[in-house]
């Protein structure tokens, strides 16, 4: 029925429609979800940060900001485990446990510098030269493992290691050896260069992959012989020799260790123990 007011009619009022509710999402869909975009931390956490984020009333962003950044931790951890497994560096050893102190000839300074992967940019040479026990080896795989953590790839050989890869690619094309682990890594490392006297071959496979990493990635070499020693260990060929350390020496770090043996100062102790 119509009411008149003032000439005119009116329709009756119209109830208002209910807001509509508001859509929510399925905590178990969204984990799943997580799951299949292989995004597997974000999926465990989840339920975690969503409670947390009721009790500090957390916004949208800080929440997301919050999943995001673990995933991305919890993937470069992965990354790391995987490399350093991969490039065959021996565990244990970083300049964090590095006896500085029993080593004064080794400047922190330096190994710090080293450590922030710069050299590895300019794709250089690291010679770490010195006598037994001085702790080249120590430092080498340190210097790895912070390579690792900065993004590089890295291959660590004892010598006779990679002379016995590289003995069993002779015949093989150096463009051929492009997927080698001892071509492509961003940095090889060769540990204990000197204890034995090179052939004639190995000579010649050294200079090989030395000339093929030239300016294309990073070397660390250990050795117990200074440089002037290196013609006679690499089969008393000088001309090789010079080959070799005209493509080491053009952009190279050289660390010369004079020191105390670490082995014989724990003998030491250990003797020293017993009386």
């Amino acid at each position: 029925m119509t009411t008149k007011a003032g000439g005119g009619a009116h329709e009756p009022e119209r109830p208002q429609a209910l807001p509509a509710k508001p859509a929510t999402a399925d905590l178990g869909m969204l984990v799943d979800q997580l799951v299949k975009l292989g995004l597997d931390f974000a999926a465990e956490a989840l339920p975690a940060i969503l409670t947390r984020a009721v009790k500090e009333d957390l916004g949208s962003p800080a929440l997301l900001e919050q999943l995001l950044r673990g995933e991305l931790e919890r993937r470069e951890e992965r990354r790391v485990r995987t490399s350093l497994r991969l490039s065959g560096l021996p565990t244990g050893q970083t300049l964090a446990n590095f006896d500085f102190a029993f080593q004064p000839a080794v400047q922190r300074s330096k190994l710090e510098a080293l450590a922030t992967g710069a050299w590895l940019r300019e794709k250089q040479v690291l010679l770490i030269l010195g006598p037994p026990g001085v702790g080249k080896t120590h430092l080498a795989i340190a210097l790895g493992v912070r390579a690792v953590e900065s993004g590089f790839s890295v291959a660590f050989f004892r010598l006779e290691e990679l002379l016995h890869a590289m003995r069993k690619d002779a015949d093989v094309p150096p463009t051929r050896l492009k997927g080698k682990k001892y071509m492509k890594a961003g940095l090889v490392i060769i540990d204990e260069v000197g204890f034995e006297t090179f052939t004639r071959e190995e000579a010649n496979l050294f200079f090989r992959l030395v000339s093929y990493r030239y300016q294309r990635g990073s070397l660390c070499i250990t050795s117990n012989k200074a440089i002037k020693d290196w013609p006679e260990m690499l089969a008393g060929d000088e001309v090789i020799t010079a080959a070799i350390l005209d493509r080491l020496l053009h952009s190279c770090h050289v660390l010369n260790i004079r020191g105390r043996s670490y082995r014989l100062r724990d003998l030491e102790d250990d003797l020293n123990g017993r009386s």
